[in-house]
């Protein structure tokens, strides 16, 4: 559709009240451009040539606009799946784990004629297949959770995220410090929204630990904001690992910001920080990568939801 300025004539030359009322009623009006009499032929055209690239610089910031909604809706679903594939390694050997137990027990099973070994055995078998189920269950609702806004229970999110992270955190030597100063505290979330922020965070602190190390989740109630009056939730994931350069920590949040090299995305932190502006959260970072003790911190403030 191509929209034109409008152009009037008018022969008076000063301002007056009249005048000045019609220049307030022609406002609603929108681009309207007012030519006196007499007028020459090129000062029409010239007139009429500014209208009209003036309304095709409209049309091409309007397609930028739209291009650039359009490549950061592609990187949010492109970093979800990404998310989702770096997890799969870990969720296939969480599953194959209780399934080896399963056919062990299976195998004792068979060859032991005891009523109550057998009980025992059969008893363990459905504790493993009650963890797959469970796995499975986390990874459907990591992947398939709908965004609709609900009360999630902030500690829940971080145990779903932990499960699905356990083989990783076994391979890497690192050890989980879960401390709930305040249980039950929910927040007004997507749940799937919540649980890939987690996942970013806590991949992360992994990937920073290749030697080891401690991973500390602490989830503890603050006092109410002075500016809305609204009682808050600090969640801090904690690492010892490597930390962020000095000179990458101020924009850390920036896409294809990065300090895994080529095996890191850069978009991680960038859509994590989308989710958490898009829900009015705040997410504050502190690291060291020069010292002796070195790890990062993130820090996260949700309002709280009776």
């Amino acid at each position: 559709m191509v929209g034109f300025s409008v152009t009037a004539f008018d022969s008076r030359g000063r301002v007056t009240i009249e005048s000045e009322r019609l220049r307030q009623l022609r406002r609603p009006l929108g681009n309207l451009f007012l030519l006196e009499r007499p007028i020459r032929p090129e000062t029409l055209l010239g007139t009429l040539e500014i209208a009209l690239r003036g309304r095709q610089r409209q049309y091409q910031i309007r397609d930028q606009i739209l291009q650039y909604a359009n490549a950061q809706e592609a990187l949010l679903r492109s970093e979800k799946l990404a998310v989702t594939g770096r997890l799969a390694a870990s969720i296939a050997h969480e599953i194959n784990n209780p399934l080896e137990a399963v056919t062990n027990l299976l195998y004792l099973i068979r060859m032991n004629q005891s009523p109550e070994m057998i009980n025992g055995y059969l008893d363990k078998a459905d504790q493993e297949l009650a963890r797959v189920t469970e796995i499975t269950k986390q990874t459907l609702r990591f992947y398939r959770e709908p965004n609709k806004l609900a009360q999630t229970d902030v500690a829940s999110v971080v145990d779903s995220v932990l499960v699905l992270y356990h083989s990783r955190l076994v391979a890497a030597n690192v050890t989980v410090e879960f401390e709930v100063l305040t249980p039950s505290v929910s927040v007004l979330s997507s749940a799937g929204e919540l649980r890939q922020i987690l996942a970013n965070l806590v991949g992360n602190a992994v990937d920073a630990m290749k030697s080891g190390g401690r991973l500390r989740i602490r989830i503890a109630k603050e006092k109410a904001c002075r500016q809305d009056g609204n009682e808050r939730v600090r969640l801090t994931i904690a690492d010892t690992g490597s930390g962020i350069p000095h000179n990458l920590l101020p924009k850390i949040f920036e896409p294809f910001i990065s300090t895994k090299g080529e095996t890191g995305t850069g978009l991680g932190l960038w859509v994590t920080q989308e989710i958490i502006k898009r829900n009015g959260w705040k997410i504050t970072v502190r690291s060291r990568s020069d010292s002796d003790i070195t790890g990062t911190t993130f820090s996260l403030q949700m309002p709280i939801v009776a």
